[in-house]
């Protein structure tokens, strides 16, 4: 298997949620936590996962968790480890998962996604494989009537409103792993700035069933 073929996603599962008032990944969403969902539909399209959590006694509960639900059928290599950089919100489950993997690029999501579907990986990782260029960040951005993007495009070329991206459902490269830390240790923690200052090629989201971006944040979000 050639780099290109393998496959590796990040699962970011050590947030506070704050504004859910519980762990979000174990939560139950139709019979099942939402993390199980997930890793249900990674099965058969991912090589390998690493699961970033805040803390030693939650990864003891997600193994026990994910024991139960899934009885070891699941045919990636499958890695829980604990943040490196403690609540430093998303940037800290990156960067702990990038330099945990070997693969250059991986596959951002948050534990809180569960209606992820395999066409979106798939296709995800088939653009990856199509740039021709070297980048920091490939991320999904929500079309509007002034930008048209029928394929990649790089930052530069447009200018472009980031409040219509979606951060963590996009692949990050390890290039810019000294560039979270750096942002890290001085309390940057907005995720937008490090993709703004990147290498950073947008992909349309108009060809996704819009439910790929589906957050469970609050607990209203669950009727």
């Amino acid at each position: 298997m050639n780099q290109q073929d393998h496959k590796t996603c990040i699962l970011l599962c050590g947030g506070m949620s704050k504004r859910m008032g519980r762990d979000k990944g174990s939560m139950i969403i139709h019979n099942k936590p939402m993390i199980i969902h997930i890793l249900t539909t990674l099965n058969n399209e991912i090589n390998e996962v690493i699961i970033v959590l805040n803390d030693r006694e939650r990864i003891g509960r997600y193994k026990s968790m994910i024991d139960y639900y899934l009885c070891g059928k699941f045919s990636y290599k499958l890695i829980l480890i604990e943040d490196e950089f403690k609540n430093k919100g998303p940037l800290s489950g990156i960067i702990t998962g990038l330099k945990n993997t070997n693969d250059k690029y991986s596959l951002i999501i948050p534990c809180d996604s569960p209606y992820i579907t395999k066409k979106y990986i798939n296709s995800i990782f088939k653009i990856k494989n199509e740039l021709k260029n070297d980048f920091d960040t490939l991320i999904p951005y929500h079309d509007n009537k002034e930008i048209l993007i029928d394929e990649p495009l790089h930052i530069k070329d447009k200018n472009f409103k980031l409040n219509l991206i979606e951060p963590l459902h996009g692949i990050y490269s390890k290039n810019i792993i000294d560039k979270i830390r750096e942002n890290i240790e001085n309390n940057k923690l907005d995720i937008k700035s490090i993709i703004k200052y990147s290498n950073t090629y947008f992909i349309n989201t108009k060809n996704f069933d819009s439910i790929n971006f589906q957050n469970i944040n609050y607990p209203d979000d669950l009727k």
